[in-house]
């Protein structure tokens, strides 16, 4: 019960730190300002506004009381009300008392005026809302009716509209305060997350300046540090790749001409092809340690770049089915790489492969088939790691080192995106890789 009551909870609550920490300040200013504008409208404005009515009932019900006692200058009692007390008064004799009511149900001026002059059985009517400084008020009398025109100071005050100017102005400026303090205090967040975002991608980010709180710069420095470890490393792998492979290509370059000499044809056929495959192996680590080299983002043409991919290999059986330009913001260099790795995969062990690429919301697919032998489905995710050989099927080949898949692997990964492989409708396997687009 409560679990699914904390869950919903969440569910309404926003999920950004900004609005999160805006909740947390303007929430009990809000609950605040409507908590003493309940107490003030309620215990005050309400109860004096029920006094005024009162005094001013009484007031008309001690003229009426008046005016039908005195017998000699009623038009003196009408003078003195105006004189003393505001009332605009005229008696309507032998006049048809009309009820023309406008009443505000919601009004708690109205609300008031009708419970009192009700208390005191009168037959009236009257309008808060024709005249902007006067009620107009008629009591029926006799014959005709009394029309009072009454100051409106006399039913209402105006403390009620300052009071709530006053209330509502400070909390304005205290919410519009913590917007900009908040502002101020997330902006770092925004910026570490937005470096670590690039880096993850293995994007070039310029020297990070940590800002804000303790705390944030304190992990602004140490995201930093870590950034700068990790180029490091992935610099000395490369460096320490690149100085074996070209080491070792001096001696394979000594021995190709030296088979050049050997009379025994046969014998130095098999030793070529021997220092061919280690030619090749070398060739797959220079590949391997360039794929951590960084290379500067750019906007291209997806759509364009697998046709040219296509086109280089010049094959009938490959089948590119999307033409609509879409495009990608990456590395174009590595992402090429990426596909040349599988459509060369293919191509070793199929003889008919389908490209599909397609963009849905907020991702891009591009899905590689064909109509090899496959993979086991139990070695999916062990393709993936440098120097693995699947024993049977795809990868049998020779001149296979295990670099290809967790080459393409990397570059999907720092692009933010993820390889999927699963049992392609041509009967060998099927390549997912989704984008973030």
């Amino acid at each position: 019960m409560f679990s699914g009551l904390n869950k919903k909870i969440k569910d309404i609550l926003p999920k950004q730190l900004f609005y999160r920490g805006l909740l947390i300040v303007a929430l009990p200013i809000i609950i605040l300002q409507f908590t003493i504008s309940v107490v003030f409208f309620d215990s005050l404005w309400i109860k004096t506004n029920k006094g005024m009515t009162r005094a001013l009932v009484a007031e008309v019900k001690t003229f009426i009381d008046a005016y039908d006692k005195e017998e000699s200058d009623k038009k003196f009692l009408i003078e003195l009300y105006k004189d003393n007390l505001g009332f605009e008064i005229t008696y309507h004799e032998d006049s048809i008392f009309k009820k023309d009511s406008v009443e505000r149900w919601f009004s708690p001026v109205d609300r008031s005026l009708r419970r009192e002059l009700k208390s005191k059985n009168f037959n009236y009517s009257f309008n808060t809302t024709k005249y902007k400084k006067n009620i107009n008020l008629k009591i029926k009398y006799k014959d005709g009716f009394f029309q009072f025109y009454i100051p409106r100071e006399r039913l209402t005050t105006s403390s009620a509209r300052l009071f709530g100017l006053w209330i509502t102005l400070p909390a304005i400026l205290m919410i519009s305060i913590a917007i900009i303090f908040l502002k101020n205090q997330t902006r770092p967040i925004i910026k570490l997350a937005e470096a670590s975002e690039k880096f993850g991608r293995g994007e070039e980010i310029e020297e990070f300046r940590p800002s804000g709180a303790l705390e944030i710069r304190k992990a602004g420095y140490e995201f930093d540090r870590m950034r700068k470890r990790i180029i490091r490393h992935l610099n000395q792998r490369s460096e320490m790749l690149s100085g074996i492979s070209h080491d070792l290509r001096t001696p394979l370059t000594r021995i190709k001409l030296q088979l050049e000499l050997i009379e025994d044809k046969k014998i130095s056929k098999k030793l070529s092809e021997d220092v061919d495959e280690m030619q090749k192996m070398l060739n797959d680590y220079l590949q391997f340690a360039s794929s951590g080299v960084q290379e500067k983002t750019e906007t291209f043409n997806l759509t364009e770049l697998i046709e040219e991919t296509m086109q280089k290999y010049n094959r009938a059986n490959i089948n590119f089915s999307e033409k609509n330009k879409i495009h990608f913001s990456g590395r174009k260099n590595l992402i090429q790489r990426c596909i040349n790795n599988f459509i060369d995969n293919s191509l070793k062990y199929g003889n008919k492969i389908n490209v599909k690429l397609e963009k849905l919301k907020n991702n891009l697919f591009i899905f590689i088939e064909d109509d090899g032998p496959g993979i086991p489905e139990s070695e999916y995710e062990n393709v993936f790691k440098p120097f693995y050989k699947v024993s049977k099927g795809r990868a049998d080949a020779k001149s296979s080192v295990g670099l290809g898949l967790s080459i393409s692997s990397d570059i999907v990964r720092s692009h933010g995106g993820k390889i999927e492989l699963s049992k392609s409708s041509l009967g060998g396997l099927k390549v997912k890789i989704s984008l973030p687009s």
